[in-house]
């Protein structure tokens, strides 16, 4: 019979009880987001950036940690990197980790 007042409140605020408690879940998309994937989005960006602006002559570091000369930029996904002197192979754009030194665009 008798209810005390703190079981009332409790019952008129069901949709405000609600929505707090989603509260600490979107807090924590946002930290995620801020903190993991926004960084990430931005670090492919520059990654494919670097990709396309490959030329030859340049100096690059493969993924699979081969260091040498850009030779040919070929159409599509490829280039031709040189190793050694004499020594070419074809590696995908992708798989390019670092670009040590660019060569300057020709003067037109």
């Amino acid at each position: 019979m008798f209810v005390t007042p703190a079981y009332a409140q409790a019952a008129a605020g069901g949709a405000a009880g609600a929505f707090t408690s989603f509260v600490p879940l979107i807090l924590i998309f946002a930290i995620m987001y801020f903190l993991l994937i926004r960084p990430q989005q931005k670090k492919v960006k520059e990654h494919k950036a670097m990709v396309e602006a490959l030329r030859r002559g340049d100096t690059v570091i493969t993924q699979g940690g081969i260091i040498g000369k850009v030779v040919k930029v070929k159409e599509g996904d490829e280039i031709e990197v040189e190793i050694a002197e004499g020594v070419k192979v074809r590696v995908l754009r992708s798989t390019v980790g670092q670009v040590l030194s660019k060569t300057e665009p020709a003067a037109s």
